[in-house]
């Protein structure tokens, strides 16, 4: 206890840019820390923390998420418009996959990411769809398309970047629709299930998931055996996984074993 009362002072006593500087590092260090742990570390309140990691977020030094900041090289998945140029082709590959097994007239539920948009751009081609979506680029591609079909947009709350809809709103309103497929992307998948590194959209997914009668998962082979902070589902509620190649072994047993197709 007394070396703890000798320390407290002193880091209270920190100067704002060292502070910051201290943070920075210890989330570059860590990949994730939460609000609570760096007011812990720095002898720092909670709304002070939150400060700095919003000026830390507007040099472009982390990104914020719910409850803490993860790394840029981190856990977290950087700018949207970045992840969409990322491993392009592959989710073209993907997202083509999707598009055969889609029939003209289907509703489809599917949330936002870079993979969905590409899947989106694959079933603007059919004919007659339902796409009902929290991403208003989603809903941009499919309602432009000339196919004849029709974009339905989550209400709720707007995040800037993604230009998607999240919250309390948006996971009610998922109850209303019976959608043929769901179709969902995910930041890592290994053989103990689905996970976002984001809380809102893990929050939306997971509400997504529970209404689908066949759920499918869009991913590039970037997204295989990593960890991410927030599960979505186990296999066992996955009835589709789409990949741009085969998953090693040990993942494409555990799919097989909770009767997940792999295409």
């Amino acid at each position: 206890m007394g070396k703890k009362n000798n320390i407290q002072p002193k880091l209270k006593s920190m100067r704002p840019s060292v502070r910051r500087a201290g943070i920075h590092e210890y989330v570059e260090r860590r990949g994730r820390a939460a609000v609570e742990d760096i007011a812990e570390k720095f002898g720092a309140s909670v709304e002070t923390v939150r400060r700095d990691l919003n000026l830390l977020a507007e040099q472009g030094r982390i990104r914020k998420v719910h409850g803490g900041a993860v790394s840029l090289g981190g856990e977290g998945e950087g700018a949207f418009d970045e992840r969409l140029a990322k491993n392009a082709q592959a989710k073209r590959e993907v997202a083509e996959k999707l598009a055969r097994m889609v029939q003209p007239g289907e509703t489809i539920l599917m949330d936002t990411g870079s993979t969905t948009l590409f899947c989106a751009e694959a079933l603007a081609r059919i004919r007659d769809l339902t796409v009902i979506t929290n991403s208003l680029r989603i809903a941009h591609v499919i309602a432009g398309a000339g196919s004849g079909s029709k974009a339905v947009l989550l209400g709720g709350t707007y995040r800037v970047g993604n230009d998607q809809t999240y919250g309390p709103r948006a996971c009610a309103e998922i109850a209303e629709y019976r959608p043929d497929h769901v179709v969902l992307t995910v930041s890592a998948l290994d053989a103990t299930g689905a996970f976002d590194a984001d809380h809102e959209e893990a929050e939306l997914a997971r509400s997504m998931a529970r209404h689908a009668r066949n759920l499918s998962l869009v991913l590039d082979h970037s997204k295989l055996n990593r960890t991410a902070a927030y599960r979505i589902c186990d296999l066992t509620q996955v009835r589709h996984v789409f990949l741009n190649h085969e998953p090693d072994p040990d993942l494409l047993a555990a799919l097989r074993a909770a009767k997940v197709s792999v295409h």
